[in-house]
């Protein structure tokens, strides 16, 4: 038998860059990178140059300039002395605010709808797949303006709770008092309050970070304590019962923090023309988490209906067979296994849920796209830069929501061995 030395590493030339499937995909690449940079160096030098033609240049100097402008939702202190700067980042977390509640909300909302669409129960099936399809052919936009109208036009003012037989009457164990103005809720209080820690304009309660530092240690004693029952059940062969010691970790120091403090509801309570001691929430903020929760948990609602389908039969029949009763069957059998095929396009939804957040500007929530992309914009005349920096903005929070959607999802899906 004749051997040729060298034949399975001939030498290179430059004809194998087209021509090698070794060298080929990354000559593709590399090409392909180059074409990119050009478009992207042109499309720069081009903007530059319109710019400079109309007496412009790309400066972001104006974020430190005076805003001049209220924002009546506020996470941060901010008034309008305050700069551009600070303004942007008090509609960023307004939109983060809006996205976070909606996003919880519409998962609770879809969960439930689309395991109810596969109920046996004849008319609970129906009623949930006319909230589907009536929710999810309907712009968001138009459930967003039909939200504040109800609002606008049902709800009560708030002198409609004053009297001994008042007109309206507030909700959830009087607790709520949802008006045409705003929504107004109960806020926490504490009758041994710790203190705060004051940085700068923000103070940050000591209360909070013993309820973190909490339920941190609290969180590695639970795991900990899972380690330990799989360890047992891999000797033994029975796994041990700690879901009361699970509960106990996380429910005993939080109840005892929340006697120490002396944590407790403060109740709005009208006074005069308005509610005083809750939360006074601008109704633009309801409104639109509303509608947002509304129309993605209809998508959502599907997305989990699909899920559960792409189930196996037999898995149910066999959790049926070993004497598990059907609300106990979904929650541990069914719905587990279903997560590998919701939270794919579940990610989807997340982000369209923080994108659809920028028509805050239909009822006046100053997010993101009213502060930064709307008085912003219109009061320094920097369009270029300001379309820049919240294109930018969007971008890293939707980056940031499918990394971490993207790091649950591998440890929900199925492990190859």
């Amino acid at each position: 038998m004749v051997t040729y030395t060298g034949a399975d590493h001939p030498p290179f030339r430059l004809s194998m860059l087209i021509y090698d499937r070794r060298y080929r995909s990354l000559t593709l690449q590399a090409i392909v990178f180059i074409l990119v940079m050009v478009m992207a160096s042109w499309l720069i030098d081009n903007t530059l140059r319109n710019l400079s033609a109309m007496g412009k240049t790309l400066s972001f100097d104006f974020l430190f300039r005076r805003a001049g402008y209220d924002i009546p939702q506020q996470l941060i202190p901010y008034n309008s002395d305050d700069t551009h700067l600070r303004a942007t980042i008090v509609g960023l977390l307004n939109t983060l605010l809006v996205s976070l509640l909606g996003c919880i909300a519409a998962t609770a909302l879809g969960v439930v709808v689309g395991v109810l669409r596969l109920s046996s129960n004849w008319l609970i099936a129906r009623l949930m797949t006319i909230y589907v399809e009536v929710f999810r052919n309907i712009p968001v936009l138009l459930w967003i303006l039909v939200c504040l109208a109800i609002f606008t036009e049902v709800m009560p003012a708030p002198n409609a709770y004053r009297g001994e037989n008042p007109a309206a009457q507030m909700i959830l164990f009087d607790l709520i008092a949802p008006t045409n103005r705003y929504t107004a809720i109960p806020s926490l209080g504490m009758t041994n309050p710790p203190g705060t820690i004051a940085l700068g304009r923000e103070a940050i309660s000591w209360a909070l970070i013993a309820y973190v530092v909490v339920i941190v240690v609290a969180w590695i004693a639970w795991r900990r304590l899972r380690v330990w029952a799989q360890a047992v059940q891999d000797r033994t062969g029975t796994r041990p019962t700690t879901w009361w010691i699970s509960l106990a970790i996380f429910a005993v120091p939080l109840l005892l923090l929340t006697w120490y403090f002396g944590l407790h509801l403060v109740p709005p309570v009208l006074r005069g023309f308005n509610f005083a001691d809750g939360i006074n929430l601008d109704n633009a903020l309801v409104v639109l988490w509303l509608a947002l929760t509304l129309y993605t948990g209809a998508f959502i609602a599907e997305i989990v209906r699909g899920g559960i389908l792409a189930v196996s039969r037999g898995q149910t029949e066999a959790a049926f067979a070993l004497g598990l009763r059907p609300r106990r069957t979904m929650s541990l059998v069914v719905l587990p296994q279903a997560l590998r095929v919701i939270v794919p396009p579940l990610i989807s939804q997340y982000l369209n849920l923080t994108k659809n957040s920028s028509l805050a500007i239909a009822v006046g929530y100053m997010d993101l796209r009213g502060t930064l992309g709307g008085t912003t914009l219109n009061q320094t005349g920097r369009e270029m830069e300001c379309m820049v920096l919240m294109m930018g903005i969007y971008l890293a929070l939707s980056l940031i929501i499918s990394g971490g959607m993207n790091i649950f999802n591998s440890r929900v899906k199925l492990k190859e061995r």
